[in-house]
């Protein structure tokens, strides 16, 4: 999967001065487009498009400070319409319009070309379960919260404990599938991963699909399926490092890949550093287009 994913990278690079079709940048990795921007973002510590905003505006800088050609055929050149818009993108990566930087001969920020290697982990086992699952609704309660990589999530705490003991126990009375008990479950709202991308966060029971649930928010999720990863460790640290581990070890080395859907969690005791039992849900399909290694 490494040698597909730098050969689409390549593409990339070579296309940086024109229009990126990225469905066609996955292709090459033999993925979907959906997964390649989810273990793209896991891998490079950043979204596909920032990645390929900041590699633009590092050539479009070199140009710049090199004095020819104009301003506004650089811009043409790597896809803005307007001089305007690319000053707004240039200034976003080197903190100074291509005028000022052009006229003082500013100091520039670079984003090196970006591959991917193996690097030897995994020392430790990752113990998951493939899952067949008919279409269920999850039911609860549901709040925005921003993305938080490490250290807890105040919002996504704050709506913990802002259910009241009513609304508990109406979840618990619908609490009929796997997984089992009150969990979580984060719905993304774009491709970015950043820290602080938001993500709509539901506290709730997975229950049947045609369940009705007054008084409560109702999140359906059609059949499909998952892999299931069993954890133990404090809270919420481990948690933090196995979503880590999945996108960065375990989609790379096995036949899956994401697809669409709620990411769903369950965790028993939700103490702050305490050891805890948790389980991790993530949608999945069959990849068939890699051969997994």
């Amino acid at each position: 999967m490494l040698e597909r994913l730098n050969q689409a990278l390549d593409h990339l690079e070579a296309r940086l001065d024109g229009e990126v079709d990225m469905a066609e940048v996955a292709r090459i990795a033999a993925v979907s487009e959906y997964h390649f921007r989810r273990l793209f973002s896991a891998l490079a510590g950043m979204p596909l498009p920032v990645y390929v905003r900041r590699r633009r505006m590092t050539l479009a800088g070199a140009e710049v400070l090199a004095g020819e050609p104009t301003l506004l055929d650089i811009a043409v050149r790597y896809g803005y319409g307007s001089g305007e818009a690319f000053a707004r993108a240039f200034r976003s990566v080197h903190g100074v319009g291509p005028g000022e930087a052009r006229r003082t001969g500013a100091v520039l920020t670079a984003q090196p070309r970006m591959s991917f290697r193996v690097v030897v982990e995994g020392s430790t086992a990752m113990r998951y379960r493939i899952v067949e699952k008919e279409a269920f609704r999850v039911v609860g309660s549901k709040a925005r919260v921003p993305l938080v990589h490490e250290g807890v999530n105040a919002a996504a705490m704050a709506h913990l404990k802002s259910l009241d003991e009513r609304a508990i126990v109406r979840m618990k009375e619908l609490d009929h599938q796997e997984p089992t008990g009150i969990l979580s479950a984060a719905v993304y709202l774009t491709d970015s991963r950043d820290e602080g991308a938001e993500a709509d966060y539901w506290i709730g029971v997975a229950t049947g699909p045609d369940t009705a649930a007054e008084g409560l928010d109702a999140l359906d999720v059609p059949a499909g399926t998952w892999a299931v990863f069993d954890n133990h460790g404090p809270y919420p640290s481990a948690l933090q490092e196995l979503w880590r581990d999945v996108f960065t070890q375990w989609f790379p080395s096995n036949r899956y890949v994401s697809r669409p859907g709620p990411e769903l969690l369950r965790t028993q005791p939700v103490e702050i550093g305490a050891e805890t039992g948790s389980q991790l849900w993530i949608p999945v399909e069959r990849d068939t287009g890699s051969a997994g290694t």
